[in-house]
């Protein structure tokens, strides 16, 4: 098929990631959620909250993405060219992924993500980089009080 029907992929996935529901999704993972634990996303999937949702509308579509290119659907230097969303979703999960994977009974939970994201050079320091600019986010949004 050639790159070309790779870059069509690509900006398919683009086009999926500009969906209302998923852009609040997408708002809702980097701005507002900030688990402390395991346990605090494990409470969020067992809920009934619209975060809830959320989350798992944001983790599954970049799970999904990531299968594509580990499967080689999509290519994977043209994806990770295009796209670096998906590296901060590990970043942030990534401290709390094998006791997640271990309370959900699931030891495949997410592992695409983080297989892709682990082939990237460096994907330690950059997932730390990551992390350590979503602190300084947090801090900078406005606290409701």
């Amino acid at each position: 098929m050639g790159k070309q029907h790779d870059v069509e992929l690509i900006l398919k996935l683009y086009e999926l990631r500009r969906d209302e529901t998923m852009r609040r999704a997408r708002n809702w993972f980097f701005t507002e959620f900030q688990p402390g634990s395991a346990k605090d996303i494990a409470r969020l999937m067992g809920s009934s909250l619209a975060a809830s949702a959320h989350y798992r509308m944001l983790t599954s579509y970049w799970d999904m993405a990531a299968s594509f290119v580990i499967n080689g659907g999509i290519d994977e230097q043209l994806f990770l060219a295009a796209n670096t969303e998906h590296v901060g979703v590990y970043a942030r999960l990534e401290p709390f992924l094998a006791e997640v994977r271990e309370l959900f009974g699931e030891s495949d939970y997410l592992l695409h993500l983080e297989q892709l994201v682990l082939r990237i050079p460096n994907a330690k320091e950059i997932t730390a980089n990551r992390r350590k600019l979503f602190a300084r986010w947090a801090k900078s949004l406005p606290t409701s009080s």
